[in-house]
């Protein structure tokens, strides 16, 4: 993409008592910084589905999203930069009832609104039918045609994308770490591995469909698992230890987490440290995918809710 071509990502060591006491060296690659909206996985897994949608002299792309979705606010931002239109299907139809009271109090929604989105709220029932020719063809009678790209961002180009997270000075490491959530990043770094590494992910949500979408692209690979006693409950579920983690952490370390993906990653890399399930002088590199522009409106539940913030400064 054009306007994030020179793109430079820079790999931060971690330091702590725990990781010192271990004989553990943690470093997490910033990828947070590539874009203040289209960061991390999120710049990866647009990258050469925007290629492919001007390749195809498209002028709209389609995707889909809830409503605190990293990826709706991405798609919304690089479109606007590289000249496209865009939609996006909402989960929750309760959201379209009033939209100027739903921007008002949704940062991510208005932030995509802002950036020319035009929004289709549907039931969660119909959400699930989102990807059906016959939706697909509604939306084309209400909009025109349009590039579609799925939820989450993931498909084949999206893990084409992924897989140049990972650069030649990171073979030093042994582990290679992600948050998972529709399974494309970890399936590009899994992809781009060298033969002495492993991928760990850590979903974000509960189930056991994951690992089938993640072969879907990594075919044989077994140089990877799976960590699945850290998603809190599930997607964006969340308790004060979590919170009180990221606060702690953003003040130990200077970085912040988000709290749907990577706090729930890292707390769970130093959980399994503290477990001394890693031999001393192991070297692990934590991805961090972004997601930080969703910490507004995570603060907004909390503070509804009269509990602790996260502290972004």
């Amino acid at each position: 993409m054009d306007f994030i071509s020179k793109i430079q990502t820079q790999n931060q060591q971690v330091i702590l008592p725990i990781l010192e006491e271990k004989k553990i060296t943690l470093f997490i690659k910033r990828e947070d910084l590539i874009h203040p909206f289209v960061s991390g996985n999120k710049f990866r897994k647009l990258k050469y589905n925007l290629q492919e949608a001007k390749k195809l002299k498209k002028k709209a792309l389609l995707t889909f999203g809830g409503a605190y979705s990293n990826h709706i606010v991405a798609t919304a931002v690089a479109g606007k930069l590289e000249g496209f239109k865009t939609f996006g299907i909402i989960r929750g139809d309760e959201l379209g009832k009033n939209l100027k009271e739903t921007l008002e109090e949704n940062a991510t929604l208005r932030e995509a609104h802002k950036n020319g989105m035009k929004f289709h709220f549907v039931s969660r029932e119909l959400y699930r039918q989102k990807s059906s020719f016959g939706f697909i063809e509604k939306m084309k009678n209400k909009w025109g045609d349009f590039y579609v790209i799925p939820e989450g961002g993931t498909n084949c180009l999206a893990v084409d994308g992924c897989e140049e997270i990972l650069t030649k000075e990171d073979s030093e490491f042994d582990y290679i770490c992600s948050a998972v959530g529709t399974g494309g990043t970890i399936a590009g770094l899994i992809k781009s591995l060298k033969k002495h590494q492993r991928v760990i992910g850590f979903p974000a949500l509960k189930g056991n469909f994951l690992s089938e979408e993640i072969k879907k692209y990594t075919v044989k690979n077994n140089n990877w698992s799976l960590q699945k006693a850290y998603h809190f409950g599930g997607y964006a579920k969340y308790n004060e230890e979590l919170i009180t983690f990221i606060n702690d952490f953003k003040k130990e370390t200077t970085i912040l987490l988000d709290p749907v993906y990577t706090a729930k990653m890292v707390f769970g890399i130093l959980n399994l440290i503290k477990k001394d399930t890693f031999t001393e002088g192991t070297k692990i590199l934590a991805i961090h995918t972004g997601g930080i522009q969703a910490i507004a409106g995570f603060n907004k539940r909390l503070e509804n809710k009269n509990q602790q913030i996260i502290k972004c400064s």
